[in-house]
Protein backbone atom coordinates (compact mmCIF):
# COMPACT_ATOMS: atom_id res chain seq x y z
CA UNK A 1 0.00 0.00 0.00
CA UNK A 2 1.00 3.72 -0.71
CA UNK A 3 0.18 6.55 1.63
CA UNK A 4 -0.83 9.85 0.85
CA UNK A 5 -1.44 12.82 3.10
CA UNK A 6 -3.73 15.60 1.73
CA UNK A 7 -3.17 19.25 2.66
CA UNK A 8 -6.17 21.57 1.71
CA UNK A 9 -9.26 23.73 2.80
CA UNK A 10 -11.38 20.32 3.66
CA UNK A 11 -14.24 19.92 6.32
CA UNK A 12 -15.32 23.51 6.07
CA UNK A 13 -18.90 22.50 4.34
CA UNK A 14 -17.70 24.46 1.36
CA UNK A 15 -18.83 22.55 -1.69
CA UNK A 16 -16.36 23.48 -4.09
CA UNK A 17 -13.75 21.89 -1.86
CA UNK A 18 -15.44 19.11 -1.02
CA UNK A 19 -15.53 18.35 -4.46
CA UNK A 20 -12.20 18.58 -5.20
CA UNK A 21 -11.11 16.18 -3.02
CA UNK A 22 -13.72 13.46 -4.17
CA UNK A 23 -12.59 14.41 -7.42
CA UNK A 24 -8.84 13.97 -6.27
CA UNK A 25 -10.10 10.43 -4.34
CA UNK A 26 -11.85 9.59 -7.33
CA UNK A 27 -9.10 9.84 -9.89
CA UNK A 28 -6.08 8.72 -7.89
CA UNK A 29 -8.18 5.59 -6.71
CA UNK A 30 -8.25 4.72 -10.57
CA UNK A 31 -4.88 5.64 -11.19
CA UNK A 32 -3.43 3.06 -8.20
CA UNK A 33 -5.95 0.72 -6.44
CA UNK A 34 -3.71 0.16 -3.07
CA UNK A 35 -3.59 3.51 -1.84
CA UNK A 36 -4.26 4.76 1.64
CA UNK A 37 -5.16 8.48 2.09
CA UNK A 38 -5.44 10.47 5.00
CA UNK A 39 -6.91 14.16 5.11
CA UNK A 40 -6.06 17.28 7.34
CA UNK A 41 -9.70 18.44 7.80
CA UNK A 42 -10.84 21.04 9.81
CA UNK A 43 -13.87 18.87 10.50
CA UNK A 44 -12.29 15.32 11.14
CA UNK A 45 -15.77 13.36 12.19
CA UNK A 46 -17.38 15.63 8.75
CA UNK A 47 -14.70 14.35 6.14
CA UNK A 48 -14.52 11.03 7.66
CA UNK A 49 -17.88 10.17 7.11
CA UNK A 50 -18.41 12.25 3.50
CA UNK A 51 -15.54 10.82 2.20
CA UNK A 52 -14.70 7.33 3.95
CA UNK A 53 -10.99 8.51 4.33
CA UNK A 54 -8.89 8.40 7.34
CA UNK A 55 -8.43 11.80 8.96
CA UNK A 56 -6.32 13.76 11.27
CA UNK A 57 -6.92 17.25 12.43
CA UNK A 58 -5.74 20.82 11.31
CA UNK A 59 -3.96 21.81 14.49
CA UNK A 60 -3.07 18.13 15.69
CA UNK A 61 0.78 19.02 14.74
CA UNK A 62 2.16 16.21 16.52
CA UNK A 63 0.05 13.76 15.12
CA UNK A 64 0.29 15.60 11.39
CA UNK A 65 3.99 15.00 11.90
CA UNK A 66 3.50 11.41 12.60
CA UNK A 67 0.99 11.08 9.03
CA UNK A 68 4.05 13.07 7.07
CA UNK A 69 6.38 10.45 8.26
CA UNK A 70 4.19 7.40 7.27
CA UNK A 71 3.62 9.23 3.94
CA UNK A 72 5.09 8.04 0.59
CA UNK A 73 3.40 11.38 -0.64
CA UNK A 74 2.38 15.35 0.71
CA UNK A 75 -0.30 16.41 -1.60
CA UNK A 76 -1.23 20.22 -1.03
CA UNK A 77 -4.13 21.31 -3.30
CA UNK A 78 -6.30 21.75 -5.02
CA UNK A 79 -7.99 25.40 -4.54
CA UNK A 80 -6.59 28.65 -3.92
CA UNK A 81 -4.32 27.37 -0.62
CA UNK A 82 -1.17 30.01 -1.68
CA UNK A 83 -3.07 33.11 -1.58
CA UNK A 84 -2.70 35.63 1.15
CA UNK A 85 -5.76 37.65 0.03
CA UNK A 86 -8.41 36.10 1.67
CA UNK A 87 -6.56 35.16 4.79
CA UNK A 88 -3.05 36.11 5.76
CA UNK A 89 -2.70 33.20 7.91
CA UNK A 90 -3.55 30.78 5.86
CA UNK A 91 -1.01 30.89 3.66
CA UNK A 92 1.51 30.32 6.19
CA UNK A 93 -0.48 27.34 7.27
CA UNK A 94 -0.15 25.56 4.12
CA UNK A 95 3.30 26.58 3.65
CA UNK A 96 4.78 25.02 6.96
CA UNK A 97 2.67 21.85 6.15
CA UNK A 98 4.75 21.36 3.38
CA UNK A 99 8.06 22.75 5.00
CA UNK A 100 7.73 19.86 7.63
CA UNK A 101 7.25 17.46 4.90
CA UNK A 102 10.52 18.07 3.29
CA UNK A 103 12.16 18.88 6.58
CA UNK A 104 11.38 15.32 6.97
CA UNK A 105 12.43 14.24 3.84
CA UNK A 106 8.86 13.11 2.14
CA UNK A 107 8.03 13.81 -1.40
CA UNK A 108 5.69 17.11 -1.94
CA UNK A 109 3.10 17.68 -4.96
CA UNK A 110 1.32 20.87 -5.53
CA UNK A 111 -1.75 19.59 -6.59
CA UNK A 112 -3.68 21.78 -9.72
CA UNK A 113 -3.23 25.03 -7.36
CA UNK A 114 -4.63 27.93 -7.94
CA UNK A 115 -1.70 30.45 -7.23
CA UNK A 116 -1.62 34.06 -5.61
CA UNK A 117 -2.47 36.77 -5.16
CA UNK A 118 0.92 37.24 -2.92
CA UNK A 119 1.12 40.48 -1.35
CA UNK A 120 3.97 41.01 0.69
CA UNK A 121 7.76 40.87 0.87
CA UNK A 122 7.90 37.88 2.94
CA UNK A 123 5.33 35.94 1.50
CA UNK A 124 7.05 36.23 -1.44
CA UNK A 125 10.21 35.30 -0.33
CA UNK A 126 8.71 32.58 1.97
CA UNK A 127 7.01 30.98 -1.50
CA UNK A 128 10.07 31.56 -3.01
CA UNK A 129 12.41 29.36 -0.76
CA UNK A 130 9.48 26.72 0.25
CA UNK A 131 8.31 25.56 -3.51
CA UNK A 132 11.57 25.67 -5.27
CA UNK A 133 12.27 22.39 -2.27
CA UNK A 134 8.99 20.61 -3.99
CA UNK A 135 8.89 17.94 -6.03
CA UNK A 136 6.09 18.28 -8.48
CA UNK A 137 3.90 21.28 -9.00
CA UNK A 138 0.61 21.46 -11.35
CA UNK A 139 -1.50 24.78 -11.26
CA UNK A 140 -4.88 24.53 -12.64
CA UNK A 141 -4.71 27.94 -15.23
CA UNK A 142 -2.17 29.75 -17.01
CA UNK A 143 -2.76 32.53 -14.20
CA UNK A 144 -0.74 30.65 -11.48
CA UNK A 145 1.46 29.56 -13.77
CA UNK A 146 2.54 33.25 -14.34
CA UNK A 147 2.29 33.79 -10.56
CA UNK A 148 5.33 31.30 -10.21
CA UNK A 149 7.07 32.44 -12.92
CA UNK A 150 7.04 36.19 -11.04
CA UNK A 151 7.94 34.57 -7.93
CA UNK A 152 10.78 32.99 -9.36
CA UNK A 153 9.87 29.40 -8.72
CA UNK A 154 11.73 27.41 -11.18
CA UNK A 155 12.97 24.67 -9.11
CA UNK A 156 10.59 21.99 -9.48
CA UNK A 157 8.75 20.19 -12.48
CA UNK A 158 5.70 22.67 -13.14
CA UNK A 159 2.82 21.72 -15.54
CA UNK A 160 -0.36 23.47 -16.07
CA UNK A 161 -3.22 21.17 -15.73
CA UNK A 162 -6.58 22.57 -14.32
CA UNK A 163 -8.71 22.34 -11.63
CA UNK A 164 -9.54 18.69 -10.28
CA UNK A 165 -13.29 18.81 -10.25
CA UNK A 166 -13.09 18.93 -13.70
CA UNK A 167 -12.15 15.17 -13.80
CA UNK A 168 -15.15 14.14 -11.77
CA UNK A 169 -17.61 12.24 -13.68
CA UNK A 170 -21.36 13.88 -14.90
CA UNK A 171 -24.28 12.01 -12.66
CA UNK A 172 -27.66 11.39 -14.10
CA UNK A 173 -30.50 14.11 -13.08
CA UNK A 174 -32.66 11.99 -10.87
CA UNK A 175 -30.82 13.18 -7.53
CA UNK A 176 -31.82 16.54 -8.73
CA UNK A 177 -35.07 15.77 -9.74
CA UNK A 178 -36.01 14.36 -6.75
CA UNK A 179 -34.83 17.41 -4.70
CA UNK A 180 -36.50 19.90 -6.61
CA UNK A 181 -39.87 17.60 -6.71
CA UNK A 182 -39.54 17.55 -2.99
CA UNK A 183 -39.37 21.47 -3.21
CA UNK A 184 -42.67 21.33 -4.95
CA UNK A 185 -40.67 22.04 -8.66
CA UNK A 186 -41.42 19.81 -11.34
CA UNK A 187 -40.41 20.51 -15.17
CA UNK A 188 -42.53 22.31 -17.00
CA UNK A 189 -42.08 24.39 -19.86
CA UNK A 190 -40.22 27.05 -17.79
CA UNK A 191 -36.47 27.09 -18.26
CA UNK A 192 -34.71 26.89 -14.84
CA UNK A 193 -32.16 29.45 -14.01
CA UNK A 194 -29.60 28.66 -11.26
CA UNK A 195 -28.07 31.10 -9.19
CA UNK A 196 -25.03 30.39 -7.00
CA UNK A 197 -23.94 33.25 -4.76
CA UNK A 198 -21.60 34.41 -2.17
CA UNK A 199 -21.00 37.41 0.22
CA UNK A 200 -17.95 38.80 -0.16
CA UNK A 201 -16.72 42.46 -0.83
CA UNK A 202 -18.90 44.63 -2.82
CA UNK A 203 -21.73 42.48 -2.54
CA UNK A 204 -24.11 44.57 -1.58
CA UNK A 205 -23.89 46.55 -5.08
CA UNK A 206 -24.28 43.09 -7.24
CA UNK A 207 -27.11 41.70 -4.47
CA UNK A 208 -29.26 44.72 -5.67
CA UNK A 209 -28.67 44.03 -9.35
CA UNK A 210 -28.35 40.37 -9.47
CA UNK A 211 -32.16 40.84 -7.56
CA UNK A 212 -33.15 43.33 -10.65
CA UNK A 213 -32.01 41.18 -13.66
CA UNK A 214 -33.53 38.02 -11.71
CA UNK A 215 -37.33 39.91 -11.28
CA UNK A 216 -36.70 40.83 -15.23
CA UNK A 217 -35.85 37.34 -15.97
CA UNK A 218 -39.18 36.31 -14.56
CA UNK A 219 -41.50 38.81 -15.70
CA UNK A 220 -39.64 39.28 -19.56
CA UNK A 221 -38.66 35.26 -19.84
CA UNK A 222 -41.29 33.35 -17.92
CA UNK A 223 -38.00 31.63 -16.36
CA UNK A 224 -37.96 30.04 -12.36
CA UNK A 225 -35.48 31.13 -10.69
CA UNK A 226 -33.41 28.66 -8.51
CA UNK A 227 -30.64 29.63 -5.50
CA UNK A 228 -28.17 26.31 -5.59
CA UNK A 229 -26.06 26.84 -1.96
CA UNK A 230 -22.21 25.27 -2.40
CA UNK A 231 -21.39 26.63 0.98
CA UNK A 232 -23.51 25.90 3.87
CA UNK A 233 -25.00 27.52 5.64
CA UNK A 234 -23.21 31.07 4.41
CA UNK A 235 -24.65 31.02 0.90
CA UNK A 236 -28.12 30.19 2.14
CA UNK A 237 -27.76 33.70 3.85
CA UNK A 238 -26.61 35.20 0.43
CA UNK A 239 -29.14 33.29 -1.06
CA UNK A 240 -32.14 34.40 0.94
CA UNK A 241 -30.68 38.07 1.09
CA UNK A 242 -31.29 38.42 -2.29
CA UNK A 243 -34.03 36.58 -2.51
CA UNK A 244 -35.55 39.43 -0.23
CA UNK A 245 -34.85 42.12 -3.02
CA UNK A 246 -37.03 40.74 -5.30
CA UNK A 247 -40.78 41.23 -5.99
CA UNK A 248 -41.11 38.07 -7.96
CA UNK A 249 -41.42 34.21 -6.57
CA UNK A 250 -38.01 32.42 -6.52
CA UNK A 251 -36.81 29.46 -4.62
CA UNK A 252 -33.94 28.71 -1.77
CA UNK A 253 -32.55 25.47 -1.43
CA UNK A 254 -31.67 25.52 2.21
CA UNK A 255 -30.22 22.02 2.20
CA UNK A 256 -26.71 20.57 2.91
CA UNK A 257 -25.99 18.63 -0.22
CA UNK A 258 -23.13 16.13 -1.15
CA UNK A 259 -21.59 16.43 -4.17
CA UNK A 260 -23.40 14.21 -6.19
CA UNK A 261 -26.55 16.25 -4.99
CA UNK A 262 -25.23 19.37 -6.03
CA UNK A 263 -23.99 18.09 -9.60
CA UNK A 264 -27.42 17.00 -10.29
CA UNK A 265 -29.49 19.91 -9.46
CA UNK A 266 -27.00 21.97 -11.58
CA UNK A 267 -27.64 19.56 -14.62
CA UNK A 268 -31.37 20.03 -14.38
CA UNK A 269 -30.57 23.84 -14.81
CA UNK A 270 -30.95 25.11 -18.04
CA UNK A 271 -28.06 28.36 -17.46
CA UNK A 272 -26.68 28.98 -14.78
CA UNK A 273 -25.28 31.99 -13.00
CA UNK A 274 -22.67 32.11 -10.59
CA UNK A 275 -19.88 34.18 -8.30
CA UNK A 276 -18.73 30.23 -6.97
CA UNK A 277 -16.07 28.78 -9.47
CA UNK A 278 -17.08 25.30 -8.62
CA UNK A 279 -21.02 26.14 -9.48
CA UNK A 280 -19.42 27.26 -12.85
CA UNK A 281 -17.17 24.21 -13.33
CA UNK A 282 -19.98 21.92 -12.21
CA UNK A 283 -21.89 23.71 -14.80
CA UNK A 284 -19.40 22.71 -17.07
CA UNK A 285 -19.02 19.10 -16.16
CA UNK A 286 -22.96 18.87 -16.55
CA UNK A 287 -22.51 20.71 -19.73
CA UNK A 288 -24.95 23.16 -18.43
CA UNK A 289 -24.60 27.00 -20.05
CA UNK A 290 -22.92 28.92 -17.42
CA UNK A 291 -22.75 33.21 -16.92
CA UNK A 292 -20.04 33.97 -14.45
CA UNK A 293 -20.04 36.88 -11.90
CA UNK A 294 -16.41 37.77 -10.81
CA UNK A 295 -15.09 38.42 -7.33
CA UNK A 296 -11.47 36.65 -7.60
CA UNK A 297 -9.16 36.23 -10.85
CA UNK A 298 -9.52 32.49 -10.38
CA UNK A 299 -13.37 33.03 -11.59
CA UNK A 300 -11.83 35.09 -15.15
CA UNK A 301 -9.32 32.33 -15.15
CA UNK A 302 -11.37 29.60 -15.89
CA UNK A 303 -13.82 31.60 -17.84
CA UNK A 304 -10.97 32.67 -20.37
CA UNK A 305 -9.48 28.57 -20.40
CA UNK A 306 -13.64 27.59 -21.77
CA UNK A 307 -13.84 30.62 -23.85
CA UNK A 308 -16.18 33.05 -21.97
CA UNK A 309 -15.84 35.95 -20.37
CA UNK A 310 -17.26 37.34 -17.00
CA UNK A 311 -20.82 39.24 -16.89
CA UNK A 312 -18.54 41.75 -14.37
CA UNK A 313 -17.09 41.61 -11.04
CA UNK A 314 -19.07 42.82 -7.87
CA UNK A 315 -18.89 45.87 -8.08
CA UNK A 316 -19.32 46.96 -11.45
CA UNK A 317 -22.14 44.24 -12.61
CA UNK A 318 -25.31 45.47 -13.79
CA UNK A 319 -28.73 44.19 -13.90
CA UNK A 320 -28.50 44.78 -17.89
CA UNK A 321 -25.60 42.63 -18.49
CA UNK A 322 -26.78 39.75 -16.67
CA UNK A 323 -30.31 39.76 -18.12
CA UNK A 324 -28.83 40.44 -21.51
CA UNK A 325 -26.34 37.61 -20.50
CA UNK A 326 -28.70 35.37 -19.99
CA UNK A 327 -31.48 36.23 -22.61
CA UNK A 328 -28.53 35.68 -25.36
CA UNK A 329 -27.63 32.15 -23.87
CA UNK A 330 -31.68 31.27 -24.37
CA UNK A 331 -32.66 32.30 -27.59
CA UNK A 332 -28.88 30.44 -28.44
CA UNK A 333 -29.47 27.41 -31.26
CA UNK A 334 -26.35 26.15 -29.47
CA UNK A 335 -27.14 23.83 -26.37
CA UNK A 336 -23.40 24.41 -24.95
CA UNK A 337 -20.55 25.17 -27.15
CA UNK A 338 -17.49 24.53 -25.14
CA UNK A 339 -17.48 20.65 -25.27
CA UNK A 340 -13.70 20.85 -27.02
CA UNK A 341 -12.42 23.24 -24.58
CA UNK A 342 -14.07 20.91 -21.34
CA UNK A 343 -13.06 17.88 -22.70
CA UNK A 344 -9.32 18.91 -23.21
CA UNK A 345 -9.80 20.42 -19.37
CA UNK A 346 -10.78 17.10 -18.43
CA UNK A 347 -7.93 15.27 -19.94
CA UNK A 348 -5.87 17.93 -18.43
CA UNK A 349 -7.57 16.97 -14.78
CA UNK A 350 -6.54 13.75 -14.93
CA UNK A 351 -3.25 14.13 -15.86
CA UNK A 352 -2.75 15.82 -12.19
CA UNK A 353 -3.35 11.73 -10.65
CA UNK A 354 -1.65 10.30 -13.35
CA UNK A 355 1.59 12.39 -12.54
CA UNK A 356 1.04 11.68 -8.50
CA UNK A 357 1.15 8.37 -9.00
CA UNK A 358 4.56 8.71 -11.13
CA UNK A 359 5.86 10.62 -8.64
CA UNK A 360 5.18 8.53 -5.91
CA UNK A 361 6.37 5.33 -7.66
CA UNK A 362 9.82 7.04 -8.45
CA UNK A 363 12.14 5.32 -6.40
CA UNK A 364 13.58 6.95 -3.42
CA UNK A 365 13.98 10.16 -4.93
CA UNK A 366 12.84 12.83 -2.26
Amino acid sequence: MKNVLISGYYGSKNGGDEAMLAAMLEVLREECDELNVTVISLNPEYTKKRHKVDVVPWLDVWNIIKKILAADLLISGGGSLLQNVTSRRSLYYYLGIIFLAKLFGRKVMLYAQGIGPICGGLARKMMNFILNRVNLITVRDHGSLEELRRLNITKPEIFCTADPVLAIKPVSHELGEKILFNHSIQKSDKKFVGVSVRRWMHWENCRAELAKALDKLVEQCGVEIIFLPMQFPEDIKAANSTAELMKNKCTVLEDEFTTAEILSLVGCMDILISIRLHALIFAGVMSVPMLGISYDPKIERFLDSIGEKPLGTLSNVTAEKIFDGVAKKLKSSEFFHNESLLKNLRELALKNARLAVELINRGDDK
